[in-house]
């Protein structure tokens, strides 16, 4: 007979308890809570004889503890910028946190651009320049690099020659619908943002465009209707290296 005794011997005891207070604002109190209410979520300790004890707002620290819990569950395993096998030679750093994100780079190569029509370029495909890529569930920032060799942490970071670029290097998404969800393993992490750069269409400057050297629609109305490489010569340091961008 099997002695099971043990599977008897583990005791779960309260450590933590949560208490959500739902703010109804107005006198009609039988509205939907997402009509005209808040949450506010109090955590309390459990002392010794079981009573809640030290009142407090629920932390950012328990938030993300709370987080990782619901999570761990035995029916879902969080895949979110984990890589299916050996790590994608291209990845320069990754933090797979449930906020974290991944910075990666592409070589010079050729690759097909939309740009709106009242910017008079047509879209085609034209060399661009090796890339520096950084993102996070719901943000992009791309940067350019001279060369073709992998970057380390002392690579010169160029701004990217493109539209929809801040100075900082985060991208204007305008209307592109991002869809990158908690379970996105990191190859297609990585594949998804690409295809969202590279799929959306160029509109606007920013900043009077003063990203490169040479004027930004000159630029791309010759990279689009010649195969010649990219003139690396028009890029602008932004002040950065990339190990400033990996914190």
């Amino acid at each position: 007979m099997t002695n099971v005794s043990d599977n008897f011997n583990e005791a779960y005891i309260p450590y933590k308890a949560l208490l959500i207070y739902n703010c109804v604002k107005g006198n009609d109190s039988t509205k939907s809570r997402s009509e005209n209410s808040s949450v506010y979520v109090e955590s309390y300790d459990i002392a010794g004889n079981g009573n809640p004890i030290n009142a407090h707002p629920l932390s950012l620290t328990e938030s993300i503890a709370l987080a990782e819990l619901l999570q761990s569950g035995s029916e879902m395993q969080n895949t979110y910028l984990k890589s299916r096998g050996l790590l994608p030679q291209n990845l320069l750093f990754v933090n797979p946190d449930s906020t974290g994100y991944a910075v990666w780079y592409t070589p010079p190569q050729q690759r097909e651009l939309f740009f709106i029509k009242n910017l008079e370029i047509p879209s085609g495909k034209a060399f661009i320049p090796a890339m520096v890529w950084k993102a996070g569930r719901d943000n992009l920032s791309v940067y350019a690099i001279k060369g073709k060799s992998k970057p380390n942490a002392g690579t010169t970071l160029y701004h990217a020659p493109y539209f929809n670029i801040y100075q900082g290097g985060n991208v204007c998404m305008g209307s592109v619908n991002v869809k990158i969800d908690r379970n996105t393993c990191l190859e297609d992490f990585m594949a998804q943002w690409e295809k969202y750069f590279f799929g959306s269409y160029f509109s606007h400057t920013i900043a009077n465009g003063s990203n490169t050297k040479q004027n930004v629609v000159q630029l791309w109305q010759e990279q689009t209707t010649t195969s010649r490489k990219f003139p690396e010569d028009i890029l602008v340091e932004n002040g950065m290296k990339l190990n400033h961008i990996i914190k």
